[in-house]
């Protein structure tokens, strides 16, 4: 199946699935029980887009089977500075993973953070999320020192240089 990633604003109907879905599976985990729907309206209105639109970032949504396909996978990118972009919200449901779509919702992320300037994409992860962390070591993301100060989820840090763009 093809993946389609394109950017789309944070508040469309699929975007906000997908965030629900997001907060769901990474709350249930934490919690070691099922998130009640209270809890995940309350994790998203404390999670709002923080600039995840240009010209601060990015947030995009991935289509399983093309442009008209279902929406199965979303992530957010913002620029902490001239220079770093900060991954985040990156999802895919556990339907579709290992088709691609993690792969293919970084390197959208990726060429977003290009366009804007960044030199360096890094992220913050907890140490349960082994999906996760097991994607971005394997698209070439190093484990560097903390930045900033971290949240309360904030167990381990990655971070990648990008390639240089051509003129």
């Amino acid at each position: 199946m093809t993946w389609y990633v394109r950017p789309e604003s944070f508040a469309t109907p699929d975007a906000t699935q997908l965030r629900r879905d997001y907060y769901s599976e990474v709350a249930s985990r934490w919690w070691r029980r099922p998130a009640t729907e209270e809890e995940i309206d309350q994790g998203l209105a404390e999670s709002p887009d923080d600039g995840l639109a240009p010209p601060t970032g990015e947030f995009v949504v991935g289509r399983l089977g093309g442009a008209h396909g279902e929406a199965m996978a979303c992530g957010g990118l913002r620029m902490l500075d001239a220079e770093r972009a900060e991954l985040t919200r990156v999802y895919v449901r556990p339907a579709a993973r290992g088709s691609g779509g993690g792969a293919a919702l970084v390197a959208a992320l990726e060429a977003a953070a290009g366009r804007l300037g960044a030199r360096r994409v890094v992220l913050d992860t907890r140490l349960d999320l082994v999906e996760a962390r097991g994607l971005y070591v394997k698209l070439g993301f190093l484990e560097i020192p903390r930045y900033g100060e971290p949240g309360p989820y904030s167990e381990i840090w990655y971070g990648k240089e990008l390639a240089a763009q051509s003129a």
